[in-house]
């Protein structure tokens, strides 16, 4: 279930969802270095973290499912976000080149549709990027963040649910390595914590960052072939009348053109 849009605008309004934000910028910037005259989209609550490309990109849109809500997106200026359904994205095919999800595949009731949709508006070059709750971290038990909700995942269960999904991983970052705690001294230090936790405790990432492409020859389950029968051929027999009622609800039969007695005589004709 989708976490109401006023609180997670609420949680990054904070200071501890400030920091978060700013530390995902490396792994992000890591994947998605240059994204100029690319069409960019985010789809969940995006917004924090699509802001960086935006002034790059040739287009930017921040997609909020109908089950979170919708929010002006960015805060000045003309707005570039859209109410949505996330299993039936309002865009047309092969439409987006870089498609970002935040804080919308583990809290969503309809994840194989959505990463469908996700494949089918997505260029044949496109690339999808998720970020998603580590099931071994303390953000994943942290329910006054949004990381806190749904389902986390392993990076062995987000590998596998974006194979289904028909997309192939290309490569993996982690992020958010700082403790989820509002204090100020953790705030402020932030930036060295991420830094210390990569090279210390990187499988207890915050969130797991993947890249995902479209796998184009995948093999689509088809139908079992049904087997042809060959026409018979020949002169159809006229249909046979069906039993009649009498007035006394007794069927009675037709008799037939040419009745024969039990002994194989024929029927005298009086």
């Amino acid at each position: 279930m989708h976490l109401d849009v006023r609180d997670i605008a609420a949680f990054y309004a904070a200071p501890l969802g400030q920091a978060a934000a700013r530390a995902m910028r490396r792994p992000l910037r890591a994947l998605w270095p240059d994204v100029r005259g690319l069409r960019v989209a985010g789809l969940g609550f995006a917004g924090p973290y699509l802001l960086p490309f935006r002034a790059e990109a040739a287009s930017c849109l921040a997609l909020m499912p109908a089950a979170q809500g919708c929010q002006r997106w960015p805060g000045r200026g003309r707005s570039s976000s859209a109410l949505v359904e996330e299993a039936h994205l309002p865009l047309p095919d092969a439409s987006i080149d870089r498609l970002l999800m935040v804080h919308v595949l583990e809290t969503s009731e309809t994840v194989r549709p959505l990463l469908r949709e996700a494949w089918r508006v997505l260029s044949d070059d496109g690339r999808l990027l998720l970020v998603v709750p580590n099931r071994l971290s303390l953000w994943a038990q942290a329910e006054r963040t949004p990381f806190g909700h749904g389902h986390p995942f392993t990076r062995g269960q987000i590998g596998r649910l974006l194979g289904e999904g028909l997309f192939r991983p290309t490569a993996f970052e982690h992020g958010l390595l700082m403790p989820p705690v509002a204090l100020r001294a953790v705030i402020a230090s932030s930036g060295a914590l991420e830094r210390a936790g990569l090279r210390l405790w990187p499988h207890f990432s915050g969130v797991h960052v993947v890249e995902a492409e479209k796998d184009l020859y995948a093999g689509v389950p088809a139908r079992p072939a049904r087997a042809l029968r060959a026409p018979v051929l020949g002169i159809a027999r006229p249909a046979q009348p069906a039993p009649l009622d009498d007035a006394h609800g007794m069927i009675r039969e037709r008799n037939a053109l040419s009745p024969e007695r039990p002994g194989g005589a024929p029927a005298s004709s009086d």
